[in-house]
Formats: structure tokens, C-alpha cells, sequence
């Protein structure tokens, strides 16, 4: 759909996103080599072409001529276009454009965007390490994503990422979660004022950054459950930001098991200053606890409990399984872990140990009774 201005046209792509072009001196239509997330954005690059036409400072590379091949648009440009024009969380795009300059940009970004063929991506993606699964699939991933919306603005005519499962990663060690003996060996090797934090991401199933933005204000020890409603995540340029869960899911009520109330109080009374806006795990100079001096003590006390594989994360993959041992449904458990689809729940379910020679008891107690 295109929208007619007194100078130069507008045209919102099917990809929701806005393409600029207007007729220069020259008598052709010059169309901008990047398409843009907002309306207002194309108004400017517009606006820009225009001053270039009354100052005199006009060249035909103010934007490509109409029906001319892209002279001009190659990977890097495009991609790097399609990463300034997203709304995305500030961890995503850090880690976005980590992937662009690493892996992406290096490969094929000299190449025109649309001179890239399957054998190149193909050749490309057989050029990064095999050894390192998880990075190699986001970077398939996110090329894909980008020529997914080069087809959506009529750039390209057809995709050429076609590599089958390459933008999945295979976990190539299964996670145990920790056992109880071994969480009480972390929880208690801790600084008093983290140790509740520890106890709210195996027995909660809280993610690291909402729980170090949870406040006093988020705890409700009358009826004894914790709202979460927002989470923080440090940039690569070390700010804080703090914002919404990253799904609809995320902003739920989580109850705090009984036998944790008695810590969680104590910890509020001792280690929280006063105001419903005091954080509850606060760096030991105020404000935000970063992950970075958190893992200062939280690796020495999980090589005490003889487990130097488990990533503070995995407390959450207990969580979980600790949550299903109750007998709790899918759709509970996707509930108190703050997810969307089952699909992603069911990455954190875990065959609690000793729970088959349970169940396989209580089938002989269907008999006996």
C-alpha cells in the first residue's frame, strides 16, 4: 500500500515495514536502499533527499534508481539496516549484533544480498565451529530471519537459507538438576543476604534477572507469593535496564512454599532496607546485583557440593522438577514457570531421581487395593 506525499511516495511493505522513493532531477525514481520500521523514519530519509535537491548537493546516490539491480545492497548493508530497525529487548540485540560482527558480517556481508546462493550459506555454515553448536544455530538462525524479510520487502525473490534443523541446536549433555542435599550444600557456602535468592530460584523457578529486580513491594508474605512484573538485563555496555518479562507469561504470581516463609521474612527484616522500592539482593554498594560478582560466590559453593556443572540457571531446571513431583499438570507448570507454550516448558522437565520406583510402587498398591 503506498500513500503519496507533496514530495516523494511512502509504501508499506508486506513486512510491516516502509519504503521510500521519490522522482530526483535525473527524471528516474530514486527508491532508499534500506526499508525502515517507521513511517516517520522514511518522512526523514525523504526529507534529507529533498535538502540535498535545494542545496545543490544532489548525486544519483541519493537512493537507488528504480528497476536498477542493488548496486549497493550487500548483506552487511541490509543486515545491518534490519538490526536498527527492530524493537527488540536490549539482551537480544547485543546479542544480535554480536552475531552480525562474529559470524555474519565476516562471511558474507561484502557479497549483494541478492547474489547470495544455498551453496554459499551452506559453505558458510559449514565454515563455523562445529564445537560450538549453540552459537553456530543462532547465527543460521538470524541470517534466516533477515532473508525472511529481505523476501517480505521484495528485495530477494526466494530465501537461500535452506539447511533442515540448522537454526536448532542440539543440547549435547543432558542437565541434571541439582538434588536437595546438594542445594542445601550451596545454599548454606552463600552470604547470608543471597542465600534466599538461591532458595527462591530452585523452590520458585525465578529467573536470575527477575529476581534481582524483585522489591520489597513485590513480596506478599499474607498470603505468601511473590509478583513478578519486571526483570532487569545488563547491556554489553554495563547499564542496567529494567523493563516487562520477556513474555506475556512472565508477569505472573508465584506462591512461596510454607516452609520458606520463615527465610524469606527473616531476609526481608535483615538484609532489605525500608520502602516497597528497595531491592531484596542488591549489590553490596546499592543498586543492581551483577551477574558477574554474583558467580564470584556462587562457583565456589556449588564446587563444594561437587557439582562445578551447574549453572545457576539449572536451579530453575530443579524448580521444575520439584513443581512436577507434586503431580502438578502441564499447563500449572507452565504457569508458575512463566511460559508461553508447552514446548518451552517441557525443556525443563527432568526425570526426578528415585520417581520411577515410586510410580512403579504405587501401580502394585492399584493391585493391592
Amino acid at each position: 500500500m503506498a500513500s503519496r506525499r507533496g514530495w516523494g511516495k511512502i509504501r508499506r511493505l508486506p513486512s510491516k515495514r516502509y519504503q521510500a522513493s521519490y522522482i530526483g532531477p535525473d527524471g528516474a525514481r530514486h527508491v532508499a536502499g534500506e526499508t525502515f520500521a517507521a513511517r516517520v523514519d522514511a518522512e526523514g530519509w525523504l526529507s534529507a533527499a529533498r535538502r540535498a535537491v535545494e542545496i545543490g548537493e544532489w548525486t544519483a546516490g541519493h537512493g537507488k534508481a528504480a528497476g536498477e539491480p542493488e548496486e549497493h545492497l550487500t548483506v552487511e548493508v541490509y543486515a545491518t539496516a534490519w538490526l536498527k530497525g527492530r524493537d527488540l529487548r536490549p539482551r537480544t540485540r547485543d546479542h544480535y549484533a554480536d552475531l552480525l560482527e562474529r559470524f555474519i558480517i565476516p562471511g558474507l556481508g561484502d557479497k549483494l544480498l541478492a547474489d547470495v546462493t544455498p551453496v554459499d550459506v551452506r559453505l558458510w555454515h559449514a565454515s563455523m565451529d562445529a564445537r560450538k553448536p549453540t552459537v553456530r544455530a543462532h547465527a543460521y538462525a538470524l541470517l534466516r530471519t533477515i532473508y525472511n524479510t529481505a523476501v517480505s520487502d521484495s528485495l530477494v525473490t526466494a530465501s537461500p537459507c535452506r539447511i533442515p534443523g540448522a537454526g536448532q541446536a542440539k543440547r549435547q549433555k543432558p542437565i541434571e538438576p541439582a538434588t536437595l542435599a546438594e542445594l542445601e550444600v550451596i545454599v548454606t557456602a552463600m552470604p547470608e543476604r543471597l542465600r534466599v535468592m538461591v532458595l527462591l530460584a530452585a523452590w520458585c523457578a525465578l529467573r536470575f534477572g527477575e529476581l534481582t529486580e524483585l522489591r520489597r513491594g513485590d513480596v506478599d508474605l499474607k498470603d505468601g507469593l511473590i509478583r513478578v512484573r519486571r526483570g532487569v538485563v545488563r547491556t554489553l555496555a554495563g547499564e542496567f535496564v529494567v523493563g516487562e518479562p520477556k513474555t506475556a507469561a512472565g508477569v505472573r504470581d508465584v506462591h512461596i512454599p510454607p516452609h520458606l516463609l520463615p527465610a524469606v521474612r527473616e531476609h526481608l527484616a535483615e538484609h532489605v532496607e525500608p520502602g516497597a522500592d528497595s531491592l531484596l539482593f542488591p549489590a553490596v554498594r546499592g543498586g543492581h546485583l551483577p551477574e558477574a560478582s554474583f558467580r564470584g560466590y556462587y562457583y565456589p559453593a556449588r564446587i563444594l557440593a561437587g557439582r562445578p556443572d551447574l549453572a545457576f540457571h539449572h536451579m530453575r531446571h530443579l524448580g521444575a522438577v520439584l513443581a512436577a513431583s507434586t503431580g502438578a499438570t502441564l499447563a500449572e507448570l507452565m504457569v508458575r514457570l512463566g511460559h508461553t507454550t508447552p514446548a518451552a516448558a517441557m525443556r525443563y522437565q527432568h526425570a526426578a531421581k528415585g520417581r520411577d520406583r515410586e510410580i512403579a510402587a504405587a501401580l502394585s498398591r492399584i493391585v493391592e487395593g
